[in-house]
């Protein structure tokens, strides 16, 4: 049975007297490291000279130092890079001052599960990973709640690993709201599987088919676009709220009874099939390699990749008639008032 932990449940004074080294300053790092320092946690953020997340850090009050002297100097080491990013940043700079007694803090399992990181036997490593982006953790924590987490712990060496993760997850909101336990695979199986198969990959693939589908047929693109993209919010922000039995309350009848009808003839044994042989390659590391070696060469695939997503028709439509509704790049410049993406 799965085990939920509250506020009552997490002992603050466990980050008595620690420090926390927030590595990589970006939105999720942003949002941790000002919810910890606002629940009087000392904070310390490593992040490169140069760019606007350094100057942003110090706009917030910070003096950012680089990962080593943050690593050296901290208790606990929280990486919030980019996955790929992690592995080189640990063994360059963090693992020559991974003294015994210090904790390794995760918010994605990528690293560990996958052996890219190898920690010693002589630190606590555990995982707290906010179930939504830093600018919503930060949102959240002003107004007096907080953003779900997950809570998973690798190595128990203090015997004291779980306590300090959810420390560290009440610092942050996340027991206002409700910490999760689970461990370092399920989090980044599941977490892989959920971007490919069905939030990101899933989704682009399924609207891109849609709207080629509709235009090829002699339908108007700017049509397509409405139905088959502009539309999706509408459905995703039902499901959000009130799952998909909620977003049939809140559709017509006529587009319930479709769902009903039409929905498993397009994710059909056949595509159930392919989700399940992407859901071995994840298990098995082959994704993991992939992604890195894609790394390793400069990212080729990623780039050819991304320029033809760029060029399809759908963007094109798509600009000219966000154009119409400057409503939707306001609320976008809005949310995106943040560093850029990093777990």
């Amino acid at each position: 049975m799965i085990k939920i932990y509250y506020d009552k449940d997490a002992d603050l004074n466990l980050l008595k007297g620690k420090k926390v080294a927030i590595v990589g300053y970006g939105i999720q790092g942003r949002g941790q490291g000002l919810n910890l320092r606002d629940s009087g946690v000392e904070v310390i953020i490593a992040q490169r000279k140069g760019g606007k997340n350094y100057d942003i850090a110090v706009e917030d009050g910070f003096q950012p130092v680089s990962a080593r002297e943050a690593a050296e100097q901290a208790d606990l080491i929280q990486i919030l890079t980019q996955d790929h990013l992690q592995a080189e940043i640990y063994h360059q700079d963090i693992a020559p001052v991974l003294k015994e007694g210090k904790s390794l803090v995760f918010s994605h399992g990528f690293n560990i599960h996958f052996g890219y990181i190898k920690p010693p036997k002589t630190v606590d490593v555990f995982m707290v990973a906010p179930k939504g982006p830093g600018a919503l953790v930060r949102t959240q924590f002003l107004a007096g709640g907080g953003v779900p987490c997950l809570l998973a712990v690798h190595q128990n060496v203090s015997g004291q690993a779980a306590g300090i993760g959810l420390a560290y997850a009440k610092a942050i909101g996340g027991t206002r709201a409700g910490v999760i336990e689970t461990n370092f695979k399920e989090e980044t199986e599941t977490d892989l599987f959920g971007e490919q198969v069905v939030l990101c990959g899933g989704l682009s693939e399924l609207i891109r088919a849609g709207f080629e589908t509709l235009v090829e047929a002699g339908y108007a693109p700017e049509m397509a676009y409405f139905e088959c993209l502009h539309e999706v919010k509408l459905i995703t922000d039902a499901v959000f709220a009130g799952g998909i039995s909620g977003m049939h309350r809140r559709v017509s009848d006529t587009a319930e009874y479709g769902d009903y009808t039409r929905g498993k003839r397009v994710i059909n044994p056949q595509a159930r099939q392919e989700m399940k042989k992407i859901l071995s390659e994840i298990q098995s590391g082959a994704f993991a390699k992939e992604w890195i070696e894609e790394n390793k060469k400069g990212r080729p695939q990623y780039k050819k990749l991304r320029d033809a997503c760029d060029a399809h028709q759908i963007e094109k439509v798509g600009a000219q008639l966000r154009g119409m509704m400057p409503w939707i790049a306001a609320s976008l410049e809005q949310k995106t008032k943040q560093p850029s993406h990093s777990r």
